[in-house]
């Protein structure tokens, strides 16, 4: 049994956005290393609870009773719904050790002054205060944890575009700037505490965040990857579940994570 297995063991953890992606892959990463062990709980939300149920089922009949999923449909702009959020859970399911912070969205390619108004609306809604509600959240439960000044792990996903914005994804990396700026800032006040505040950037994955961004043309969204070899979410994924495994006193702050051919935002090889 591996030393990942044992650190997860008895953990609660919440995974937002769970329903496709990224999400749907650090679930399932979650719960196949920490199955040896057992007792892993894993509380999957997302706005499509049916597929949630279904990926629930599909661990369930992968690992039977070693691992407990919970699904909850939740939208994490909905700020009432996320302040209701842990009450609502059933009381053995309220201890959370871990929340991932993984919605999130990329809309049009637009540039100013032509970014509709919406689009600007729904990534800072999901992006941004949805994150940050969500740590606000859970994070009391956190610290009210243990007599050492709490304890859990807020794993927030952002994205190589808060560190490198580029023309045409101007207020999609805004967003992921503000997250960046939000976890130093949250690392820095949680000092005190035992917990640990981390955050994975991405450069390219294929999911199907290129089809939102084009508006459900998949033809637009598959040239985003031709010629290249991306990222999988299971990449990222094992990453999200590495930096949750580590002893206590580790804590992976930050970790940019880039296919080979990708040096930058927008700097990419393209193979001959």
């Amino acid at each position: 049994m591996s030393a990942a297995a044992k650190r997860l063991a008895g953990k609660t953890v919440v995974v937002t956005g769970a329903s496709s992606g990224i999400g749907r892959s650090i679930a399932a990463e979650f719960a196949r290393t920490a199955a040896p062990a057992g007792g892993l709980r894993l509380i999957l939300t997302a706005r499509r609870f049916e597929t949630l149920k279904e990926i629930a089922q599909a661990l369930t009949e992968e690992l039977g009773d070693k691992v407990k999923v919970l699904p909850v449909q939740l939208d994490v702009g909905d700020r009432e719904a996320v302040r209701g959020f842990v009450s609502n859970l059933p009381e053995e399911w309220r201890d959370i050790d871990v929340l991932v912070n993984n919605a999130g969205l990329v809309k049009g390619v637009a540039r100013a002054p032509e970014i509709v108004e919406e689009d600007i609306d729904v990534m800072f809604a999901t992006n941004v205060t949805g994150l940050i509600h969500m740590t606000q959240a859970i994070l009391p439960v956190f610290l009210q944890r243990g007599t050492n000044g709490g304890a859990g792990d807020i794993i927030n996903i952002g994205s190589i575009a808060g560190l490198d914005p580029y023309p045409g994804g101007s207020i999609y990396c805004a967003t992921k700037a503000a997250v960046r700026s939000f976890t130093e800032s949250l690392r820095k006040e949680l000092i005190s505490t035992h917990v640990r505040v981390i955050e994975i950037d991405p450069g390219q994955v294929e999911t199907e965040f290129s089809v939102v961004r084009f508006y459900g043309d998949k033809s637009k969204a598959d040239a985003v990857y031709a010629g290249f070899n991306p990222l999988t979410p299971d990449d990222i994924a094992e990453v999200v579940v590495f930096a949750a495994s580590r002893p206590d006193n580790v804590v992976i702050a930050n970790s940019l994570i880039f296919p080979q051919h990708q040096g930058a935002a927008g700097l990419l090889h393209k193979k001959q």
